[in-house]
């Protein structure tokens, strides 16, 4: 399933949003050097970066360890530091294309709610919360942990709460055939958070492959922190004017 709108009008041009969104193309196409391949590119620069500015687990939790990628140059970003910097890369266009996708749609109502500057506070809160989820399940992994999609999932569980009787216009695969849908926000949400919870079981009890790569409980982190954070953020008098205007 894919969202292609809400029905959620915002009252303010969602500045955050689009610097966020801008700030993760740039650094994938400009210091990532990703390029338009659609999966992981093979650039061996690429490949050093991620190993250099993602999250690695095992550097998180034992402080003494660190992870040089064959091939790269001796620097690797401090362990603090890749908390962050992690946020803002990609392995390919379709990973970029997609968290994009969700931060934009659900992005924009979340930051009109509770204004930008707590919005980025929020989105980053998040995406530490998401980075906490991934390691507690995968304390010894060497493996970069990147992404904006831990952040995004935050934004998606505040606005679960905010707006669960929002409209989500959604293109929905089934198979070889596609339809367009407009679903319950609270529908939508809750099938891709229960799809999630699949995918990170299926990682912790079958680690050879079935979870593709993908730091499910990253996004199981993120989602827990938008639905236990939102009330501290959003202003219930500007989610009510954004429900009036949306007719709910």
């Amino acid at each position: 399933m894919f969202p292609l709108r809400d029905n959620i009008p915002t009252e303010r041009f969602p500045l955050l949003t689009v610097a966020l969104i801008v700030a993760n193309v740039l650094m994938y196409f400009f210091f990532q050097k990703g390029g338009i391949s659609l999966g992981e590119p093979s650039d061996s620069q690429f490949l050093c970066n991620l190993y250099e500015y993602g999250t690695i687990p095992k550097e998180v939790t034992h402080p003494d360890f660190h992870v040089q990628a064959q091939g790269c140059d001796t620097f690797t970003a401090p362990t603090w530091l890749t908390l962050f910097t992690s946020m803002f890369m990609h392995g390919g266009l379709l990973h970029l294309g997609g968290n994009m996708l969700f931060l934009w749609i659900f992005g924009n109502n979340v930051e009109d709610s509770m204004g930008p500057v707590r919005f980025l506070l929020f989105y980053v809160l998040g995406g530490l919360a998401a980075d906490a989820g991934q390691i507690a399940f995968s304390v010894n992994s060497t493996v970069p942990t990147i992404g904006a999609s831990g952040a995004v999932a935050a934004v998606l569980g505040g606005y679960l709460l905010l707006f669960p009787r929002a409209r989500v216009v959604t293109l929905v695969f089934i198979i070889f055939f596609f339809t367009i849908l407009e679903l319950p926000a609270i529908f939508f949400l809750g099938i891709w958070i229960i799809q999630q919870a699949l995918f990170a079981y299926f990682d912790l009890f079958q680690p050879s492959g079935e979870g593709g790569g993908v730091a499910y409980f990253a996004h199981i982190g993120g989602f827990v922190f938008g639905l236990l954070a939102i009330r501290l953020f959003a202003s219930e008098r500007r989610r009510r004017r954004q429900l009036e205007r949306a007719g709910l």
